[in-house]
């Protein structure tokens, strides 16, 4: 007989695999799921399939005032009447691992119920990745063969009317001046093959809440918050212009992506009246590798 396994022991295992029941997966979505596939994929399309769980617009109505406790929150702009009930892509600039909750509330306070495209290794996470797994995020594992399941749950959310938060540039931006990259072709392509209209998501402030190193600096930069309370700003731009694009033609997803990457810069340049050439607040341990799509947010009146 083996030693007696502990207390703390067994609430630990229960904790790392726990998550929430998922919804059963209808037998037309189970067809499409191969052996091979990893298990989270079945229960992600039927999570995807699903109204927004109970639970997360419960928490999205009654709770958003928690993500304020770091910051004054402010939403301008808004989502046209005609599209609040149907799919929608939200394309929002990525400034930060505090920015999904800031963008979540607000898209929230003008009548979404946020989808959000996050990193594999976040909803793997313990107890927290399960419940945001639940909430309806989709997992994209970046660089991988699996990166494809991605864009089957969207599918999926859209189909059913869900809205759906995308980062056009794939991670956390790393231009020096903060203006957003031009991002990749896989949302324009999204977009463009399902007919799902794009509205631009213009942030700024939230990149002051957590700092992008994963060190203790991060629980600097959040007490830092709790005292300066940034402000946390949110535009929702009008949607897109696609209409004149195809799926399939040639060099149409690039105009697409350009076309998204200067609606966000333009909703961006208001949030950052004063910070057009550098931020005030500068993250030193964020790598500035990157190029922005339009440099000091100047975008050019002939946008393809």
């Amino acid at each position: 007989m083996g030693a007696p396994v502990s207390l703390g022991t067994r609430l630990c295992t229960a904790l790392t695999t726990w998550r929430p029941v998922p919804p059963p997966l209808p037998d037309d979505l189970a067809q499409l799921v191969k052996p091979d596939d990893p298990d989270w994929f079945a229960r992600e399309m039927a999570i995807a399939a699903a109204p927004p769980w109970w639970f997360w617009t419960f928490m999205l109505r009654r709770f958003s005032w928690l993500v304020s406790i770091f910051g004054r929150i402010e939403v301008t702009g808004e989502i046209p009447a005609e599209l609040r009930n149907g799919p929608l892509l939200f394309a929002a600039n990525h400034i930060g691992d505090f920015d999904p909750f800031v963008v979540a509330v607000a898209l929230h306070k003008v009548g979404a119920v946020p989808r959000i495209m996050a990193t594999g290794g976040i909803i793997s996470a313990p107890v927290a990745g399960p419940l945001l797994e639940r909430t309806g995020a989709i997992r994209v594992e970046r660089g991988t063969e699996l990166a494809r399941h991605a864009v089957r749950v969207t599918e999926v959310a859209l189909v059913q009317g869900g809205h759906v938060v995308a980062y056009p540039e794939g991670r956390v931006g790393l231009t020096p001046d903060g203006w957003p990259e031009r991002g990749r072709t896989g949302m324009a392509r999204l977009a463009l093959g399902m007919g799902v209209p794009v509205l631009p998501v213009s942030q700024w402030g939230a990149h002051e809440v957590l700092q992008y190193g994963n060190d203790w600096g991060k629980l600097r930069t959040v007490l830092s918050a709790l005292v300066r309370r940034p402000a946390l700003q949110v535009h929702v731009g009008p949607p897109v212009p696609l209409d004149d694009l195809q799926m399939g033609r040639v060099g149409d997803a690039n105009r697409a992506r350009y076309r998204i990457a200067a609606a966000i810069t333009r909703g961006l340049v208001p949030l950052r009246a004063g910070e057009e050439d550098r931020p005030h607040y500068v993250d030193h341990t964020r790598p500035t590798t990157a190029v922005a799509a339009y440099p000091g947010g100047i975008v050019p009146d002939d946008v393809p």
